[in-house]
């Protein structure tokens, strides 16, 4: 499964990359932000995108409803990532259509059972 990984920070790209490694992932691209994102979405199929919310010049909630507004891109599962877990932002990324949500700071085994609750693998 072809997974991309969108964060501003390219640190937390590589964090994110290295986790979903040791969970047995390796088809792994990066976007830098929405923007780049939504390009690379449209031009090569994802079976999972893994999106930080804080981010510039497009928000992950941004490109959230980007994505479910988009025929073609619209059922590709979405994980938001963020450093705040505010109830409120979890609910407007539920409204978004958002399939799971992860706190940072998380390690492996979070990763591997927040893509698993989405993807059922």
């Amino acid at each position: 499964m072809k997974i991309l990984v969108v964060d501003d920070y390219a640190t937390m790209r590589r964090i994110v990359r290295n986790l979903l490694t040791q969970i047995g992932y390796t088809d792994i691209d990066e976007a830098g932000d929405g923007v780049s994102a939504l390009q690379k979405l449209r031009e090569s199929k994802f079976g999972l995108i893994i999106s930080d919310w804080n981010m510039e010049p497009m928000t992950g909630l941004q490109l959230l409803k980007e994505i479910r507004a988009d025929a073609k891109l619209a059922s590709t599962p979405f994980i938001m990532v963020t450093a705040e877990s505010k109830t409120e932002n979890v609910i407007a990324a539920k409204q978004a259509g958002v399939n799971n949500y992860i706190v940072k700071p998380f390690n492996a085994d979070t990763l591997k059972q927040k893509i698993q609750a989405v993807i059922g693998g």
